[in-house]
């Protein structure tokens, strides 16, 4: 295999690790306000992604930095074309992050209550630009001879990219769901999964429209592969939550996204990001990716860096593994 598509392989698991950790993250910002009932309920639920949330993001940073340096001019006529969706995530990102680190700062419940609003519609936000962003990659935007986006952006808000953000929305609440089951002891562990039944059967009709509409426009055999695991582990993943067990629901819920994501590329190679004016002018893994050398180099470099990343990563969600609770909620806010 060319090491051109190798590197469309690695980015490809790249933002399927992103998806799978920052997905439940997303998820439980979310949940502070569909699920969580008082203050003490709503910290239970920041600190179970407490410790983890940042080391998640480092998924997109890697993503984003293979993709500038693997492949330069969809880097380019990607963050050039969509530049005000994706500034829109940069700023949510950023003022989530401060969120979580700035909630706890002072006693006041005002400055609490707007952090913790600020925390539902940076996670909500970001959910939902992600799914309207790799809707448009898949469907094709208005790219020129000259590999420039020329379209606008109303031409995003199309129907087939706002299912594909309402689809991540609902996948990523889903799996911040099964995973505040997994996570906390109690009255919101049951009424989590109570509430991760209802949205999985709501990603499952979103999701399997979305899926075909993507199989039926632009699939072949392997999209066709990966959409039918996608289905069947979601399956899987809402069965699993009504019986209560939430260890394997969150593992299906993960394989789902992991399998949807992985059916764009699929559907998307050997193109990175379709023109929709002319065929001809699409950026593919040859026309826009860097020189050999530069590819080889950064090969030795992920085959010695990603193993370590992996390794205290996990190393992380072990020690932060056991449940909580409200319990475990001390009664002073500051």
């Amino acid at each position: 295999m060319e090491l051109h598509n190798v590197w469309f392989v690695l980015i490809a698991v790249l933002w399927i690790g992103y998806f799978f950790l920052e997905g439940f993250d997303f998820g439980i910002g979310v949940l502070t306000k569909l699920l969580a009932r008082g203050r003490s309920e709503k910290r239970v639920l920041i600190n179970t992604i407490g410790p983890v949330w940042d080391g998640n993001e480092v998924w997109l940073l890697t993503a984003g930095g293979a993709t500038f340096a693997a492949f330069p001019e969809w880097y380019a006529t990607l963050f050039s074309g969509f530049y005000l969706p994706l500034l829109i995530i940069l700023v949510c990102l950023i003022v989530r992050g401060v969120a979580f680190e700035y909630r706890a700062k002072r006693p006041e419940e005002n400055w609490q209550r707007n952090w913790e609003e600020a925390i539902f519609w940076t996670s909500l936000i970001p959910a939902v630009l992600w799914g309207v962003a790799f809707g448009n990659i898949v469907r094709g935007v208005k790219i020129d001879q000259d590999m420039e986006y020329v379209g606008t952006f109303g031409d995003l808000l199309n129907p087939y990219a706002i299912l594909g953000g309402l689809v991540t929305l609902s996948l990523f609440t889903f799996h911040g769901a099964v995973f505040a089951a997994l996570k906390t002891v109690g009255d919101i562990r049951a009424r989590a999964r109570a509430l991760a039944l209802k949205l999985g059967l709501g990603s499952a009709v979103l999701g399997l429209g979305f899926m075909i509409w993507t199989q039926v426009d632009k699939g072949d055999g392997g999209s066709l592969v990966a959409m039918v695991v996608a289905v069947v582990a979601l399956v899987g993943a809402i069965g699993a939550i009504k019986v209560g067990r939430e260890g394997w629901s969150f593992a299906l819920s993960g394989i789902t996204i992991a399998a949807a994501v992985a059916m764009l590329f699929l559907t998307l190679f050997p193109n990175v990001m379709p023109s929709s004016l002319n065929p001809e002018w699409s950026l593919t893994v040859t026309n826009a990716s860097s020189s050999p050398y530069t590819l080889k180099i950064m090969t030795w470099c992920a085959a010695i860096a990603t193993p370590l990343v992996l390794l205290y990563q996990s190393w992380t969600y072990w020690v932060f593994r056991k449940r909580i609770g409200t319990q475990h909620i001390a009664d002073a806010a500051h």
